[in-house]
């Protein structure tokens, strides 16, 4: 296994540029992410890895080695394509045989690793069907096992799992985790999904459109402090309020038109910590705590009337139209058969948060 790097990379079709002098380091052994919508650069990136495609100018490589205009078949790399792209008329023992045929290698040894690499994704039982007469799942586990029978250094997956239900998307999901930890080889998986990305990268790079990253981290790190506010509100759901700096009563805070001011967090000195700056804080909907009632013990707080409810099975959304006539999203886990208190629509609520939980996103 070993890493890759791209240096000032970029790429353009007819013109238009993709990818613009792009760095990015994708260490080894990792579980990576691409995400980011549609058209941003993350199939291009995968693409250039592969050798699908060239670069303008730049440069790629595996380890210290680079790899920039390296034939395909020379670079190590395999790629798990979206529409898996077996062969019908093989079976899914020929189909995961096939690369290995090609290289002349002795049929003793194409049995015994095809037979180890089935076992890996679960598929022994069915090697000898045609791939045309399997499931969606069924296929993506042999484009899987075809993938890294010639023993990859970097796996590459391109929005593998698109095709699939979403249960049995969330199970392929953790058998990729499995497989990934088990060969300990560089996955580099590209999805538009944020709810994917979060749950099987060690690490992952947010990309915007123009071929930008965003930011990169664990997805914890992701999740919790955003850098900005397209990544708070691409990776799930955010509420997002602008105002200015303040230090009121000695604390670092927000004033918000119409709304008041509200205390935030900030573990060290920033240099937009100016009275009057102007500032942007995301506050996630889980993050806040919803009652009817006045309560103690909370530096912030809000009011609203419920506008829409939304049953998520373990969650419950409620959009909350506050006093200043901003919408806001929060989410209440459902923990009791017979909560205390029902809340219904136009229900006049109390939003409370603490100040640990505000994120400030942009200055």
């Amino acid at each position: 296994m070993r890493s890759i790097q791209l240096k000032n990379v970029t790429k353009s079709y007819q013109g238009d540029i993709i990818i613009n002098n792009l760095n990015l380091i994708i260490p080894e052994g990792k579980f990576f992410a691409l995400l980011g919508p549609s058209g941003c650069g993350k199939t291009t990136i995968l693409r250039l890895i592969a050798g699908f495609e060239t670069v303008n100018s730049g440069a790629i490589y595996l380890g210290d080695e680079d790899i920039t205009h390296r034939p395909i078949n020379q670079r190590r790399v395999n790629t798990v394509f979206q529409n898996y792209a077996l062969f019908p008329h093989m079976t899914v023992f020929e189909n995961i045989a096939y690369g290995l045929v090609v290289k002349g290698v002795h049929n003793d040894e194409i049995n015994e690793r095809v037979i180890k690499v089935l076992r890996s994704v679960h598929m022994e039982a069915h090697m000898h069907k045609h791939s045309k007469n399997l499931s969606g799942g069924q296929q993506q586990r042999v484009a899987l096992a075809r993938a890294i029978i010639n023993e990859p250094e970097v796996l590459l997956l391109d929005e593998p799992l698109a095709a699939l239900d979403i249960r049995l998307r969330e199970k392929v999901l953790i058998e990729l985790i499995e497989l990934q930890d088990k060969l300990k080889t560089t996955f580099i998986y590209v999805t538009h999904d944020p709810s994917e990305a979060l749950t099987v990268a060690d690490q992952m790079a947010i990309m915007s459109n123009g071929g930008i990253i965003e930011q990169i981290g664990t997805p914890k790190e992701i999740y919790e402090f955003p850098q900005s506010s397209f990544v708070a509100q691409f990776v799930g759901n955010t509420n997002i309020f602008g105002g200015t700096y303040q230090e009121f009563e000695d604390q670092p805070s927000i004033d918000i038109p119409n709304l008041g001011i509200f205390p935030i967090f900030v573990p060290r000195k920033k240099e937009w910590m100016i009275p009057g700056k102007t500032i942007v804080m995301s506050i996630r909907p889980e993050k806040f705590f919803i009652t009817k009632k006045e309560i103690d013990g909370f530096s912030s707080r809000l009011k609203g009337i419920v506008e829409a409810i939304v049953y998520h099975g373990r969650s419950t959304q409620y959009n909350i139209r506050l006093e200043n006539q901003q919408l806001v999203q929060v989410f209440e886990q459902n923990e009791e058969h017979f909560p205390q208190q029902v809340i219904d629509y136009d229900n006049e609520l109390y939003l409370y948060w603490q100040k640990e939980n505000v994120v400030i996103v942009e200055r």
